[in-house]
């Protein structure tokens, strides 16, 4: 016996080592991997600009046009030697560029916004053709009949090009004139007809037609080779259809980008550690597996996310925490199975068995759920939201390779050396006198919170809710929400200095170019001050460096226009409403109908307490507050899952066929008891990364953490109060009759069987 325990031991010190090995090996990986990855301006600096395009002829913006757009924008940013770039087509008629690293702004702006629009006109100004005509990126240097250098154009619309030249050339002044960039305020071929062809001139070329043409032409005037040469590259990146109206922007500097990256770090790193010392304390050597487990799917999170070419984002961190913590999540249920089945008097290998097929379906249907409220955070959020969705997608396949998979089969290598056998305390933390002897027929003992009733105080519950709702809607409606500078139109300016700042100074400041500040706040670390005032480029390259040069500070400026303010609100509405749509279709697949219903109310009431919360501490509501109100969407019904999913299996287990009302909340109240302490535990690991942010992290995601501190509480809350209390409404509706018979379906999601692990 003493030699099996010793060899035993053996094992688990050498398979222990190993996965030290390779936990130490990834983490030296690691650096290369991070290190390798893209960064978003607001992790390194960079400049951030929206655009609306619109037709120049007052015509329909088609999918050729903006496609065309963006071809263009592409070729004007090479020219900048930003490795990087972001250009990504928003709807039908917007485009957002991001820069980052981008080391001037001014000059990214003034590059981007020159984009050339090629036009022929009459010598009364009216529009004749638009670039459409030319085949795009197809002008070359040529020479006219005398040999000086000329614009060779490569037309694509033969017929239309005849057809114009043709009536033009009937006309007593029949002259086609060709602008670059033609200003409806400020060209006029009467203006500028003897200047045409020369530096400095919109209008290119003035040419006599006297016949229709349908062939290839070219722009001849008193041109150098050098000016030919600029003239083709112009018309090549910008022989579009298309004006681009700024209509948002961002400015972060380097300094600022780069110590957001090293605070939200530290914050992170300081979270994870945290979370293992947990793990650690609450279910020892399982809690030691777990935590090797988290380290490999960090590493593995951010390897895929290197290989799809994400850009990782504040955003990004943050739902790569929210991640950790969701995965921690599955860890737990499974764990917490487990020591139900040991103290239910089963061995630890039949309680591993047991627990893990038990625990199974609840982690499925929460991670399902988690999916679908990314996915739609993807399709209908903004840059930001998109960013953090990603994120969460790739968690979701991680998570269940890594906090399932893995570590189960980890767990099931370390029970086979039969050493932890007679030690199940050191292994997962529950005592041996806690294991019932069921050959002497020793009774289990009862939860730790057996006694407790849930639903005792339920109305107490209900009317708290209530009056936190009342209380948001009353500040609401009489003062309004504090809304961030992305739900109305303005400028944003984020300084941070070591140099004292006071608001009479940023008044005074201010006052230089006769701004009036809507607000000012003043931290230790940083100052924000908010403009009603929209601010063109050039205003918000004098307000940066002004700032930067009188208190050698880090500045970060943002721009939004009401056309961004109305489509983002559009957004955020949708994305939450098909968020809830698709989880009731799902839970109503999954449970039933009643189910749902709970389940969803639930939401509302985590979501209106969120907003509650944030009228009555009069904090800002921005899109990253949208990303935690579907990322709490996801947590909470992950949470009322788990509930649901025990409440369903007690049921089946009673197989009673009338219950009554007493009895239906005996149960459900006896669900909750076991379901309690995973309940606090998942809480306790979420909100660690979430705190650590609040206290260390970057302002950047300030609204994103205090806004998933609000909801997981509410989350929590709602799992045991609302979904269950609105559940057993509807269900005490329909006690007395017979339940129908189930249809005989194979639709429920089983265990999958996987050699070594079950």
């Amino acid at each position: 016996m003493a030699k099996s325990m010793e060899k035993g031991k053996k094992r688990v010190v050498g398979k222990s080592l190993i996965l030290i090995l390779v936990v130490v090996a990834m983490g030296f990986l690691f650096i290369p991997l991070f290190k390798n990855l893209k960064f978003g301006l607001d992790l390194q600096g960079g400049f951030e600009i929206l655009y609306k395009a619109s037709s120049i002829d007052g015509s329909k913006m088609t999918n050729e046009k903006i496609t065309a757009t963006y071809k263009t924008l592409s070729k004007r940013i090479d020219s900048l030697g930003v490795s990087e770039p972001e250009i990504i087509i928003e709807g039908t008629d917007k485009i957002r560029v991001k820069l980052a690293g981008v080391k001037n702004p001014e000059e990214a702006r003034n590059q981007l916004s020159t984009v050339a629009t090629l036009s022929f006109r009459d010598t009364e100004d009216n529009l004749l053709m638009t670039s459409e005509v030319l085949k795009a990126g197809k002008a070359k240097v040529g020479q006219d009949s005398a040999g000086n250098p000329a614009v060779a154009l490569s037309v694509k619309d033969k017929t239309k090009f005849y057809e114009v030249t043709n009536e033009v050339s009937k006309r007593d002044n029949n002259y086609i004139v060709i602008w670059l960039d033609y200003n409806q305020m400020t060209d006029s071929y009467a203006k500028e007809g003897s200047s045409c062809g020369t530096t400095g001139s919109n209008c290119l070329s003035a040419a006599k037609v006297s016949q229709g043409f349908a062939s290839d032409v070219i722009i001849q005037g008193n041109f150098t080779l050098e000016e030919v040469k600029n003239l083709v590259d112009l018309i090549n990146s910008g022989s579009l259809p298309s004006k681009l109206t700024e209509i948002s922007s961002s400015t972060v500097g380097a300094s600022f980008g780069n110590q957001t990256l090293r605070t939200t770090l530290t914050a992170g790193i300081i979270a994870i550690l945290a979370i293992m010392i947990l793990l650690i304390i609450i279910y020892h050597f399982a809690g030691f597996i777990a935590s090797c487990s988290m380290f490999i799917y960090s590493f593995l999170v951010f390897s895929v996310f290197w290989v799809v070419g994400g850009v990782l984002t504040l955003p990004g961190i943050a739902a790569l925490l929210l991640g950790i913590g969701m995965a921690v999540d599955s860890t737990v249920i499974t764990f917490a199975r487990i020591r139900e089945e040991l103290r239910k008097g089963k061995s630890l290998p039949n309680a591993f068995k047991e627990g893990s097929k038990a625990s199974f379906s609840a982690i499925i249907d929460s991670n399902i759920t988690t999916f679908i409220v990314a996915m739609t955070m993807f399709f209908f959020g903004e840059s930001s939201i998109k960013g953090f969705a990603t994120m969460l997608i790739i968690t979701v396949f991680v998570t269940m390779f890594t906090m399932v998979f893995l570590t189960r089969l980890l767990l099931k290598i370390f029970i086979q050396t039969d050493y932890f056998t007679d030690k199940v305390n050191l292994f997962i933390h529950v005592k041996k006198e806690d294991i019932p002897d069921l050959s002497i027929n020793e009774e289990a003992k009862p939860n730790t919170f057996a006694k407790v009733n849930f639903f005792k105080h339920k109305r107490i519950a209900l009317c708290l809710s209530i009056l936190i709702i009342i209380a948001g809607c009353i500040i609401t409606f009489t003062s309004g929400l504090k809304l961030g500078i992305d739900y109305q139109s303005g400028t944003s300016i984020t300084i941070m200095s070591d140099k004292k700042i006071t608001k009479k100074k940023l008044k005074e400041d201010l006052n230089t170019w006769n701004y009036k500040a809507h607000e000012i706040q003043i931290t230790d670390s940083e100052v924000n001050i908010r403009l009603n005032k929209t601010l063109n480029g050039d205003q918000v390259d004098e307000v940066n460096q002004y700032f930067e040069d009188k208190y050698d500070a880090k500045v970060n400026v943002g721009v939004v226009t009401n056309v961004v303010q109305r489509e983002l609100i559009k957004n955020a509405a949708l994305s939450v409403l098909v968020a809830l749509g698709v989880i009731i279709l799902y839970i109503s697949i999954r449970f039933k109908f009643s189910y749902a219903i709970g389940g969803v109310a639930a939401l509302f009431h985590d979501i209106a307490i969120m907003f509650s919360l944030f009228a009555i501490f009069r904090l800002e509501v921005s899109p990253m507050f949208i990303a935690a109100i579907l990322a709490i969407i996801g947590y909470s019904i992950n949470d009322t899952i788990v509930s649901f999913d025990r409440i369903r299996e007690n049921l089946e287990l009673k197989k009673e066929k009338i219950m009554t009302a007493e009895k239906l909340e005996e149960l459900c109240n006896q669900s909750m008891q076991e379901t309690f302490t995973r309940t606090i535990y998942t809480t306790i690991t979420t909100l660690l990364p979430v705190i650590i942010l609040l206290l260390l992290g970057s302002r950047g995601i300030f609204s994103f953490n205090i806004a998933m501190l609000f909801g997981l509480l509410a989350g929590t809350y709602s799992s045991i109060f609302i979904a269950a209390i609105i559940f057993m409404a509807l269900e005490k509706k329909n006690l007395g009759k017979a339940e129908k018979p189930k249809k005989a379906y194979k639709e429920e999601l089983e265990e999958k069987k996987i050699e070594g692990i079950n």
